[in-house]
């Protein structure tokens, strides 16, 4: 069984998309160190990469092109500087090279060398095909799948036996909801406590506590500076940046200089439920506008979602529990990060497989899972949060205009936000007892929705808004 960390569903990464950027930003990393590993980078005379499906029809509007490139010069995603990638890709084009893996100078033409393919391989519809000329005269050639929230497989060992085992390290080895909740009762232990366990099982407990502390920094720091940058997004549809002017009505005059203190001086505004509603949808709004802008944001479970659990997350410390501290938000993250990988085993989270419900759907149950237990919630009723949250995003379509994650994709993380709230309010006002749709069969369910789902509501762009509203509209 697949055994998957929160670090695996959190990452920490470079916008727009999960799927379409961080991805295949990962997936040349992997191939350099492969070529290295075979002894045969030093032979490398020049590079190419072939995109297909879902890569290829968004994937000038997702960045994919420019992550690829970074990927190539060897930079990485979590700690790369953001303001450094225009002047990088600039670079690129004008020189014609590229530092391959940050160590040596190969031919480049950024035009050429990018190829967008617009048939669909086998496997996923997110496929990367690298190619590399040797100095010997072979052709050294892999192929990848971008196969959601950054995870990347490599095309020969989909089926091996040697992907199959990979980290069976787990003592409590969980694929379904059921199995989450039969762990949880015979040992006595909430959801959290269970995948503290697993995750202890990888890494010490400071280091768990160090890389979700990073995590909650990140989602902390995109918050506060989606809420503080003004203008247009990139891309050429125009949009402007709403969180800057929904923030300034909100913050009252609590003086503040960095996003912790900003966060107190929050805590301390007086807000009625109207402003509820108005500052998780800023929270929402804030994160997907930096992640629009190429922005640094964590995957939960992917970028075009990113903005639900941090949205939740606040709502929670400074509507709820103005004394909550770290140790909730770390129980927070377990927990959504379970609920997550509950639906990656059993059913996707690519749009390009399932629609935005394999993005926004997830992230909002999630959410729902992580604030219920938060609030007392039982294991039971913390599953029939994530079910109820689920349950009203069946269906949903990826139909980005422009092939660009910003409409409606960024609207869509406040009403995932909003609504995980809400499932987890109805959730702990109900009998476990008397819920009638398991969250094993709403994930399921919304699997087999995504099967029958046409593909040109699975992030091509190629139906429903994308397709209904002209960009000269725009």
């Amino acid at each position: 069984m697949e055994c998957i960390s929160v670090f695996d569903m959190l990452k920490i990464g470079v916008g727009p998309s999960s799927s379409h950027t961080l991805g295949p930003w990962r997936a040349a990393e992997r191939w350099i160190a492969e070529l290295e590993e075979q002894g045969v980078f030093d032979q490398v005379q020049s590079v190419s990469v072939s995109l297909y499906g879902s890569l290829s029809l968004t994937g000038k509007g997702h960045a994919t092109d420019i992550a690829l490139a970074m990927g190539l010069l060897g930079a990485d995603p979590v700690t790369v500087p953001i303001d450094s990638i225009s002047g990088s890709i600039d670079s690129i084009k004008d020189q014609g090279k590229i530092l391959f893996g940050g160590k040596r100078e190969v031919p480049f033409d950024y035009a050429k060398n990018i190829s967008f393919k617009k048939e669909f391989l086998t496997f996923h519809a997110n496929g990367i095909r690298f190619t590399a000329q040797l100095a010997n005269g072979e052709i050294s050639e892999e192929t990848y799948y971008s196969i959601g929230g950054g995870f990347v497989v490599k095309e020969e060992l989909i089926h091996s036996k040697e992907n199959k085992e990979t980290f069976k390290t787990f003592p409590y080895p969980i694929k379904t909801g059921n199995e989450l909740l039969h762990f949880c009762e015979t040992e006595k232990k909430s959801i959290s406590e269970i995948v503290m366990e697993n995750e202890l099982s990888l890494r010490t407990a400071t280091e768990i506590d160090e890389g979700l502390q990073s995590i909650w920094n990140t989602m902390l720091e995109c918050m506060y500076v989606g809420c503080h940058t003004e203008g247009t997004l990139p891309g050429g549809l125009n949009v402007r940046r709403r969180a800057y002017d929904l923030h300034q009505k909100l913050k009252g005059t609590v003086p503040y200089s960095n996003p912790q203190e900003w966060l107190e001086g929050i805590r301390d505004t007086e807000v009625k439920f109207r402003q509820i509603i108005k500052w998780v949808s800023c929270f929402a709004l804030s994160v997907n506008e930096v992640n629009a802008s190429l922005g640094r944001v964590v995957t939960a479970p992917t970028n075009g979602s990113a903005g639900v659990i941090p949205a939740v997350l606040m709502y929670y410390m400074v509507i709820e529990n103005h004394d909550a501290n770290f140790d909730d938000v770390k129980q927070f993250l377990l927990v959504a990060s379970e609920v997550g990988s509950i639906f990656k085993k059993g059913a996707t989270i690519s749009a390009a497989m399932g629609g935005c419900q394999a993005e926004i759907g997830v992230s909002s149950a999630m959410a729902a899972a992580g604030l219920t237990e938060l609030m007392g919630g039982t294991p039971e009723q913390v599953l029939m949060a994530a079910e109820i949250a689920m349950e009203h995003h069946l269906g949903l379509t990826c139909d980005p205009i422009g092939g660009l994650v910003q409409v409606p994709c960024i609207e869509r993380n406040a009403m995932g936000a909003i609504k995980a709230i809400n499932a987890a309010e109805l959730a702990l006002d109900t009998d476990p007892k008397d819920a009638k749709v398991p969250l094993d069969k709403v994930v399921n369910t919304m699997w087999e929705t995504a099967k029958d789902m046409s593909s040109k509501y699975k992030e091509t762009s190629e139906g429903g808004l994308a397709v209904g509203v002209f960009l000269s509209d725009c």
